[in-house]
């Protein structure tokens, strides 16, 4: 009981450093999301475009997705210096498998026989790509989008290794001086912003899916 009194004092006392750390937390998320959505759905039409380099693009992805994310970081600071940039790329890489995937495979599970009806009726690729294809294969979309959310909030608790910013250096302060309290008052916002981004994720994920079989 007394535990968690301290909790909540600490977070009443702190609430304005916590903000900024919870903002900073979600802006490293949102951009690197947001251009894994952009970059992997390019690449998720790519690979169900052209069959044969569909195993290279996932293979890579795949690589990328099994190398332990501190590892990962280190090696692009080498690169990308301390900061900002190497949290956000190293975010990027680690969400691009997931959108990969899921956009290929929502791709791939669109009835053959309407994307024939599209070329029976004059459609290009392109139109039928835009109109066909992609609006009925963005429930799995949203799935990978989801799980890359998740897996980018989590990830993204390791920023301050790289001298990056956010919830983790609540995490990380709390360690180095041994104060539980600060480490919970890192770790429970982020696990917060992980379980929000996958209720509202999910919520639009079951709306694409309603609209699909209407």
């Amino acid at each position: 009981m007394n535990f968690i009194k301290e909790l909540f004092g600490y977070w009443a006392d702190n609430i304005d450093l916590l903000l900024l750390y919870t903002g900073e937390h979600l802006l490293m998320v949102i951009i690197a999301v947001g251009l894994a959505l952009i970059v992997g759905t390019l690449l998720g039409i790519i690979c169900s475009r052209y069959k044969r380099v569909a195993p290279i693009i996932l293979t890579l992805a795949n690589v990328v997705q099994v190398i332990p994310s501190l590892a990962l970081l280190a090696i692009l600071m080498l690169y990308f210096g301390l900061g900002f940039y190497t949290v956000v790329i190293g975010l990027f890489l680690y969400s691009l498998l997931p959108i990969i995937r899921n956009t290929y495979v929502g791709l791939e599970e669109v009835d053959k026989t309407t994307v024939e009806a599209g070329h029976g009726i004059g459609m290009t690729y392109f139109q039928i790509l835009t109109k066909v294809q992609l609006p009925l294969s963005m429930p799995f979309i949203m799935a990978g989008l989801r799980i890359a959310a998740v897996i980018a909030v989590g990830v993204a608790t390791l920023a301050p290794i790289v001298g990056g910013d956010g919830l983790g250096r609540e995490i990380f302060s709390g360690i180095n001086s041994r104060n539980t309290i600060r480490i919970y008052a890192g770790a429970i916002p982020a696990c917060i912003v992980a379980v929000i981004a996958d209720i509202l994720l999910g919520k639009l994920e079951r709306e694409m899916k309603i609209k699909v079989t209407r």
